[in-house]
């Protein structure tokens, strides 16, 4: 006979948790459930019993299953969930999902525009919850995920994004997880941590428990249960209900358990092995059905523990019924499911199920059935879509063909690299580079390696990366031709450049010319070139950007000569960047070839590099970040995380030149979480250069040298950033702390590090603010401030202000005043968008425009005194406040209030009270009126009316009332 429980035993307090969760998501209180623990210990049933009560309550139930056939397959529960959400019944109102639902295209085929998308793992997961959040509205919705544990990376990122993101909405997600070290298991404990997250620990059953499991499915009392087989159940299953259930049903079959009309009773000699009595009464199981159910569930083992029936059919022969019936038996006997919500696939019920029927497997057969099911595979599955690629991988492997499951290993993990499955990626191609390490077939092997290394790169396995050098070497040995071997030397230079590992790559580029020879190919020397002239101009050096503009100049020749468009993008691009600076209109068009070249010849990586160059140019000349933010949807579409981190990075210093520092400094810090674990060390170090600008902006001198701590630990000298710390964020920290002195040498060391090391960051200062103050240092004159205009750095909108202001100071010495009055508001107009750099060059230059008659000097330095005042840096707000008193003005205390009013007012010296009464005036109230409404006397009002007329300059009362009027 064979019994069931009719209900969970022990799981009370369990269940309980499960239910109150369940009915918060009804509640629009969703959240996450992670049910842990060893195998066996019921975490399925409890999962199974959970969604029943989901889906009587009326709430939707999408399930799906880590694979364990096989390798990882990017996604596999996500979309078998999601994919029921498609099989009919209500539909989903996909209105909500905007411009998410292309990207649910990667999990839902039926969504799937046919263009490869590179999304981050932020936006899907976004775009699943928002899918998610669709579907439970206005009834709840529960996800459950099973045997995470087995789930791939990209699958657990995505989980990562809804534990953080399910607060608030109908869903609930309700995960298993095997209590065994796993990065499933690391995520769960990361949530409980964090208070996102609940965490079920299922404990093995109690001595009484056991009792009354073995009650339950003997249909008797607790009491009647013979207390040896209690005893023996109990020792032997350490309380896990799957093994109370298997040895019991072997106790039975064996006839050491037996029913009489007393009830039941022991027989036989109930002692034996654990693990040999289980797999013997599985086996005794199986063996019901027949030497064909035997040899079908044996096949079905080779497939895994999840198993498709077309497959299982075409490898065994077996017509339609008697697969079904085999089938129906093997559910009776609880050896096999169906595998809900996947249509046409069952599983086995437990993993010792498929560990016994390997017992009675020899190698050979099992070889023999392995091959049997790929080639079942790839006769119904051609092209091997999806998973079905590496599964007929393993399968091969199985079979012993480690030259095909190499080769299909290496088409998955590319498939899943060009998917943006940057983790399934990696471990697949690693499986195809370890199987195929020993053949003879170097062709093959490069192209694992063409694969691998960018992978890696994009993974941030930069370690690993550089480990394959050895086999780069085995590769020239074993004699693959000389383009082929320096093309992957060339690979890893990039790999190095990438990581701003300079020197490695150095070492790659030279290898590369080694293996080329003394009279190479120019076909073949073209990509070299364009490699080594990005690792020359990042490497330390005087002369890197003519060497780096030499080198990519004769790159561009050989491509244009050989019809190398991707060689002929990457100079095209580099080029822009170092003639930048002399040349704005060339470097443009180097851009636009580039940008034509990409669409003509279909490179869409090379597109997104050209648009991001084009974007980062525009930034730089009027602080326009509209092309960086349409490169950065590019970047986020193709999946380049390396482009994606450099765009956010320049957005993170455009928050901080902006003043918006608050969005900075979280921008920085959920940047540097991600790309130091990537190692992507100069997107690192862009990103600490803007933290420590942020802090310097602030005049923060402790957090801006924590900052540049950092920095210095990432190589930071000698690298195009270095610059940038000190004219960014040391000089303006000086400026901060009215050092002027003190900034002065901090500029002047600009110069220094840029003749030593020339750098293609123009924001540095010595185009700009270092101008300026050596222009009021008496310095610098008119021809130097003339030559200064006239770059292109000094064009710059962020350096133009400063070059502005230089110019204004120079025409009011010359007795200019009203061009320089021009000038100044130019200058205010060109920094509007950069409010401290405004109001440093309001400070720097108010006490010279006072002395030589230009400008506003004392509403400047109320502007200043305000700004700085309420962005807490008092050494400005006091050095202002002085400078007012020696101008004669007066200077007023900072009362409540004064924030409400109108910058306009604010710098004509308007008080609180004034404001107030001027606020009135707009109403067209008389003295009394007014008096009443403030709780002052009418002559109090006209007091402030008279000064209000003064200082706005209107000729008159009703003049002001107009004027309160329009504001």
């Amino acid at each position: 006979m064979r019994s069931h429980a009719p209900h969970l035993i022990g799981r009370d307090p369990q269940l309980d948790a499960l239910q109150r969760a369940l009915a918060d998501a009804r509640g629009q209180r969703g959240g996450v459930v992670f049910l842990v623990g060893e195998a066996g210990i019921g975490k399925s049933r409890l999962a199974a019993e959970t969604a029943g009560t989901a889906f009587e309550s009326g709430m939707r139930v999408l399930r799906g299953r880590s694979s364990t056939t096989g390798p990882t397959v990017p996604f596999r529960p996500l979309t078998e969930a999601l994919m029921s959400l498609f099989r009919g019944g209500d539909p989903v109102d996909d209105a909500g999902l905007g411009p998410y639902r292309p990207v649910l295209g990667r999990l839902v085929p039926d969504w799937d525009t046919g263009e490869q998308d590179g999304s981050s793992m932020v936006i899907l997961g976004e775009a699943v919850l928002r899918l998610l959040i669709a579907a439970g509205r206005d009834r709840g919705l529960l996800l459950l995920l099973e045997d995470l544990h087995d789930a791939d990376p990209e699958t657990l990122a995505v989980v990562e994004y809804l534990v953080d993101n399910l607060e608030y909405t109908p869903v609930m997600l309700l995960a298993t997880i095997r209590s065994e070290f796993c990065e499933a298991l690391d995520l769960a404990s990361s949530a409980r941590r964090r208070g996102v997250g609940t965490v079920l620990e299922l404990p093995p059953l109690t001595r009484q428990q056991v009792r009354g499991m073995i009650a339950a499915h003997l249909g008797t009392d607790p009491g009647l249960v013979p207390p040896e087989a209690h005893e023996r159940l109990w020792d032997d299953s350490a309380g896990s209900p799957f093994l109370v259930e298997e040895l019991l049903q072997s106790m039975i079959s064996g006839g050491a358990l037996v029913r009489s009309d007393d009830g039941w009773l022991v027989v036989g000699d109930l002692r034996s092995d654990v693990s040999t009595s289980l797999a013997r009464g599985i086996l005794r199981r199986i063996d019901r059905l027949g030497p064909q159910g035997l040899t079908l569930l044996s096949a079905a083992a080779v497939l895994g523990r999840c198993f498709p029936l077309t497959v299982l059919q075409r490898m065994t022969g077996v017509d339609d019924r008697g697969l079904l019936s085999h089938l129906h038996a093997g559910v009776a006997a609880q050896l096999v499911v169906p595998d809900e919500p996947a249509p046409d696939w069952y599983a086995f019920r437990h993993p010792l199920t498929v560990a016994a029927l390997f017992t009675q497997l020899t190698p050979g057969r099992r070889a023999e059935l392995a091959q049997r099911a790929a080639d079942a595979v790839q006769e119904l599955h051609p092209e091997l879509p999806d998973e079905w690629c590496p599964l007929a991988a393993e399968l091969r492997h199985q079979a012993g063909d480690a030259a095909e499951a190499g080769r299909l290993f290496a088409e998955a993990g590319r498939r899943a690299l060009a998917g943006g499955a940057i983790g399934s990626a990696v471990s697949l191609l690693d499986r195809a580079e370890r199987l195929l390490s020993d053949s003879p077939d170097t062709l093959r092997r490069a192209e694992v390696l063409e694969s691998l290394l960018p992978a890696l790169a994009e993974a941030g396995d930069f370690g690993r990366a550089f480990d394959l050098t050895e086999q780069l070497h085995a590769l020239g040995g074993a004699g693959l031709n000389a383009p082929r071997l320096a093309a992957l030397h060339t690979r890893l230079a990039k790999v190095a450049h990438t990581a701003g590992r300079w020197m490695d790559g150095n070492r790659q580029i030279e290898r590369a010319r080694d293996v080329l020879g003394a009279v190479p190919d120019d076909a073949a020397v073209a990509p070299v070139d364009v490699a080594a002239a990005y690792l020359a101009l990042d490497s330390p050096g005087t002369d890197r950007t003519q060497q780096a503009e030499k080198l990519a100049r004769s790159a561009v020749e050989a491509a244009q000569r050989y019809d190398l468009p991707t060689v002929a993008c990457q100079a095209w691009e580099l080029l822009a960047t170092v003639v930048r600076e002399r040349d704005p209109a060339e470097a443009r068009t180097l851009l636009e070839s580039a940008l034509a070249t990409a669409e003509r010849h279909g490179l869409p990586l090379q597109r997104m590099y050209a648009l991001t160059r084009i974007g980062g140019n525009a930034w730089l000349a009027e602080g326009d970040t509209a092309g960086l933010l349409a490169a950065r949807g590019e970047a986020l579409r193709l999946g380049s995380a390396t482009i994606l981190h450099t765009i956010d990075g320049i957005l993170i210093l455009d928050s901080v030149l902006r003043g918006e520092f608050t969005a900075a400094r979280s921008a920085a810090a959920e940047c540097l979480a991600v790309i130091r674990r990537l190692r992507l060390a100069p997107a690192v170090r862009y990103v600490l250069m803007a933290q420590a600008a942020l802090a310097g902006h602030r005049g923060d001198r402790a957090a801006m040298d924590e900052a540049l701590s950092a920095f210095a630990e990432w190589d930071g000298a000698g690298s195009q950033e270095e610059s940038l710390t000190v004219g960014l964020a040391r000089s303006f920290c000086a400026l901060m702390e009215e050092d002027r002195e003190l900034a002065v040498r901090e500029l002047r060391l600009v110069a220094e590090l840029e003749r030593s090391n020339p750098s293609t960051y123009y924001l540095s200062g010595c185009d700009g603010i270092g101008l300026l103050l050596d222009v009021l240092a008496g310095g610098v004159g008119r021809v130097g401030q003339e030559e200064a205009a006239g770059t292109a750095p000094g064009r710059m909108r962020w350096n133009r202000q400063f070059v502005l202001w230089a110019d204004a100071v120079l025409l009011g010495r010359e007795g200019r005043p009203a061009e320089a009055s021009a000038v100044a508001a130019e200058a205010l107009h060109t920094a509007e968008p950069y409010p401290t750099a405004l109001h440093i060059g309001l400070r720097l230059v108010a006490e010279t425009a006072h002395a030589d008659g230009w400008g506003e000097p004392v509403a400047w330095l109320r502007r200043v005194e305000h700004h700085f005042h309420q962005h807490g840096v008092p050494a400005v707000t006091n050095a202002s406040r002085a400078a007012l008193r020696r101008l004669g003005a007066p200077v007023r205390q900072h009362r409540t209030g004064s924030s409400r009013i109108p910058e306009e007012l604010r710098v004509q010296g308007v008080t609180v009270r004034e404001y107030e009464v001027f606020e009135l005036l707009a109403e067209r109230l008389g003295n009394k009126d007014i008096a009443d409404r403030l709780y002052i006397s009418p002559r109090t009002v006209e007091k402030h009316i008279a000064s209000l007329i003064a200082k706005t300059g209107q000729p008159n009362r009703a003049a002001l009332c107009a004027h309160s009027a329009a504001l």
